[in-house]
């Protein structure tokens, strides 16, 4: 059987998903209760980074050792793929040895060559244009605090970045409509809105798009790779910042979401973290069970 990837959210069916965030939540309250699950006991996660991180690297190398396996740090640095080995001759080497590869990275097309190549599954930890793995945790909290957001409203403030293009196939996915409030040239890719027909929105002023939406979330004004441009990005998004004033504008259970870090007094006003309606904590620890759920997903073939 061939591996399957998870390079978007596009990559499982709507019940896939939704099966996927059901079985997250029950291997958090496993976890919570400390219940001792080893389903992939001596399999092993290789974890390429090309791009830094905290909460990725902590909830993959986590999840597999909770599940009773091992992961393999792997940066640039230490290996041939910074000396130049195309990436394809990797990901045959790398996929004979491991039953799992996760990669952060710059280019979309890094993972997708790579899982051309690639006898075992591969993930996609993030890159510049989608950052699936969050959506993941994001869906899982919604579920777990709300109920299903299929038929609700989201309302992104900010760059049309990764995490914004995640959105955007999340809400076929999962069935909601999406505002997205953003300055003009700072949006996301126009094929992926089009492919979206009604269920996306582009607006320019924030506080139409939080107008009675059940979520609202933010990512930094400049992303890694950006730095250069924080500047002109602090002046463009000067009046995108989400702020107990906007959530006032939004429906009366609203939730508050932001994938960290956070820039506090920029895309979000310092209060907003412990906002009696922010969830970014459970977000945050929600990496750990949502990705738990898709390695046994993808490397056993099943979800129980």
């Amino acid at each position: 059987m061939a591996a399957r990837h998870f390079l978007t959210l596009n990559d499982l069916s709507s019940d896939e998903l939704e099966q996927l965030l059901d079985h997250g939540t029950r291997l958090r309250n496993e976890w919570r209760h400390g219940t001792l699950r080893e389903t992939l006991k001596n399999r092993v996660l290789a974890m390429i980074f090309e791009k830094s991180s905290t909460r990725t690297r902590v909830s993959f190398e986590a999840g597999m050792t909770q599940l009773g396996g091992a992961a393999l740090f792997l940066s640039p640095r230490d290996t041939q793929l910074g000396r130049g080995e195309p990436i394809e001759d990797s990901a045959i080497v790398i996929s004979s040895m491991v039953d799992a590869v996760m990669i952060r990275t710059f280019a979309h097309s890094t993972v997708e060559n790579f899982a051309a190549a690639s006898r075992a599954p591969v993930i996609n930890a993030l890159t510049d244009d989608f950052h699936p793995c969050q959506l993941l945790a994001d869906m899982q909290t919604y579920r777990e605090h709300r109920g299903s957001i299929r038929g609700g409203t989201v309302a992104w403030i900010g760059d049309g970045n990764n995490m914004c293009q995640s959105y955007i196939n999340a809400a076929v996915q999962f069935g909601f409509n999406l505002r997205v409030a953003c300055p003009e040239g700072y949006e996301p890719d126009s094929s992926l809105i089009e492919d979206q027909g009604q269920q996306v929105s582009i607006v320019r002023d924030p506080a139409e798009a939080a107008k009675g939406a059940d979520l609202l979330v933010t990512d930094v004004w400049a992303s890694m790779g950006q730095e250069d441009e924080q500047r002109a990005r602090q002046k463009a998004f000067r009046n995108y910042q989400i702020n107990p004033e906007l959530m006032k504008l939004a429906d009366k259970d609203a939730l508050f979401m932001h994938c960290l870090p956070a820039h506090r007094g920029e895309e979000i006003s310092a209060d907003m973290m412990d906002h009696p309606r922010s969830v970014v904590w459970d977000e945050a620890e929600n990496r750990l069970h949502a990705q738990k759920a898709l390695l046994e997903f993808l490397i056993l073939n099943r979800l129980d």
